[in-house]
């Protein structure tokens, strides 16, 4: 089979250490070149200079461009005939990017499906849970879960159903009350929680899947019969042997889901997380990857996910990177690392972009005076074509860069250096004028990287701020094509990062 050809697009600075890397690739599942397009920074140019500059025909079956490159790919795509695709912003990077098989790693296809629970539905109006349930379903959650409370009327239970389905979504409904389990499977509720040997034929009433639990707590015998109760119906069925709090069973918990398994190889289960993520008080990320990963190995397909507690907010994106990212390993028969950095939100496996040796030769390379900002393993570097400084605390640059009388200026420079050292001290990658990237733990901004982005928003309008010959707030502002001198204003982008794959 013809190995697939891969172009690389690149600029002056950024070629020698793009040819490093992929040398340093080894043997890969395809083939590769490297076209320089004449200029400096290959994150400069347009879809026009590619246009022009790139020779023709392109002898490659796939075009990779810097991943900070604004031009428009599905129109260089459709002008050269050959495939564009965006590569990562930074070149440390391109090996992930690169994946096992020479493209991106798949993060489309999971197998797993999320119940995310509103604890107290019961307690909500019909309009309230509506709308929670719609949030639910934009973070992920496949199923939303209307929780029954203890001594509190549901009234509203079949209305709520109705809304919820109306809008197209799954509905479970989870009681321990067995007439509200009956009301909730003739209202058209696609999963009850839970059923045990004793209520189970509460599932003739509807159409609803039942999730099965022991009837007493680590009861395992009485989930047994359970399970072979409902298969003798004909029924589809969960079963869940419920995972325990730490210190308080989790680990025997964790050993019963292992042999419920291996009785059981062929059923479906269910695991509910939240007695570890609601109940530990710890960043959650982690212990979701754990539990998935437990799910992964044992096929545990059926996962409910609970938020009470304020740093469980995010529990729902992180299942849901957590079952895309193990999904993604075991197809490949590989450690889930490399796939996504969805669930690293507090450190980051390769925080920094380029070397200290690296940033110090980019830096006697610079010929004007925007300011960069970056970092490396030993700190914060500042630079430009009269200084070169590194600190590890943002307060002690202040004295070096001469913005007393320019506030804007000291503003947008200050906010930058405080961002770089909270990036710095945490081990996440930093890039100037772009936010912290901390995983799932944020949404992400949108951003339309076909578009350039807006000039100006730290400064005055028409003041050049003390220090600098470009607007450093508005750093790719100017795409011209990069032709003029090395001192030219505007023509290198201040916070252009060393290691872009430019």
């Amino acid at each position: 089979m013809e190995r697939e050809r891969l172009l690389f697009l690149t600029g002056h600075l950024a070629r020698p250490r793009l040819e490093r890397v992929l040398q340093s690739l080894g043997e890969t599942a395809f083939s590769w070149s490297i076209a320089d397009i004449g200029v400096k920074v290959a994150a400069l140019a347009t879809g026009e200079i590619i246009e022009r500059r790139l020779p023709r025909p392109v002898d490659a079956d796939r075009i990779i461009v810097p991943g900070r490159c604004r031009a428009d790919l599905d129109r260089l795509s459709a002008s050269f005939g050959v495939p564009f695709t965006r590569g990562p912003d930074e070149l440390v990077d391109l090996p992930g990017f690169l994946g096992r098989k020479g493209a991106p790693p798949d993060l489309s296809r999971h197998d797993t499906r999320i119940f995310a629970e509103i604890v107290d539905a019961s307690a909500l109006d019909v309009e309230a849970i509506f709308a929670r349930g719609l949030r639910m379903a934009a973070a992920g959650a496949d199923v939303i879960d209307l929780g029954c409370l203890p001594d509190t009327p549901f009234p509203h239970l079949e209305e709520a159903i109705a809304a919820l389905k109306d809008a197209g979504l799954s509905v479970s409904v989870d009681s321990a009350n067995p007439s509200e389990l009956s009301r909730a499977t003739r209202a058209g509720a696609d999963f009850l929680l839970s059923l045990t040997e004793e209520t189970l034929d509460i599932a003739h009433e509807g159409a609803a899947v039942p999730i099965l639990i022991p009837a007493r707590l680590h009861d395992m015998a009485s989930l047994d019969r359970a399970i072979e109760k409902a298969s003798a119906m004909g029924i589809a069925f969960m079963a869940d042997p419920i995972l325990d709090p730490i210190h308080f069973g989790f680990a025997d918990s964790l050993m019963r889901y292992h042999q419920v398994r291996r009785a059981h190889p062929s059923i479906e289960m269910l695991m509910g997380t939240g007695n570890l993520t609601e109940l530990t008080d710890a960043d959650t990320s982690g212990i979701t990857a754990m539990l998935l990963g437990i799910c992964s190995e044992l096929t545990i397909r059926n996962l409910l996910v609970v938020h009470v507690s304020p740093h469980t907010r995010r529990t729902i994106e992180e299942h849901d990177a957590a079952r895309r990212l193990f999904f993604a390993a075991r197809e490949d028969g590989a450690l889930p690392r490399g796939y996504s950095a969805g669930l690293l939100q507090i450190h980051d496996v390769k925080p920094f972009a380029a070397s200290p040796d690296e940033l110090a030769a980019q830096a006697a390379e610079v010929r004007d005076r925007n300011y960069r900002i970056e970092t490396a393993v030993d700190g914060i570097h500042l630079y430009n074509k009269d200084v070169h400084v590194v600190q590890t605390d943002a307060f002690e640059f202040f004295p070096e860069l001469g913005v007393e009388g320019d506030p804007a200026h000291a503003f947008y420079l200050g906010a930058e250096l405080q961002k770089a050292e909270i990036a710095w001290r945490l081990g996440k990658r930093y890039a100037q004028d772009e936010p912290i990237d901390f995983g799932v733990a944020l949404d992400k901004r949108e951003e339309d990287r076909t578009r350039l982005e807006a000039a100006g928003h730290t400064l005055k309008a028409g003041k050049k701020p003390v220090g600098t010959d470009a607007e450093p707030a508005a750093p790719r502002a100017d795409l011209r094509e990069p032709d003029a001198g090395d001192d030219a204003p505007g023509v290198e982008p201040a916070g252009e990062p060393a290691g872009e794959m430019e």
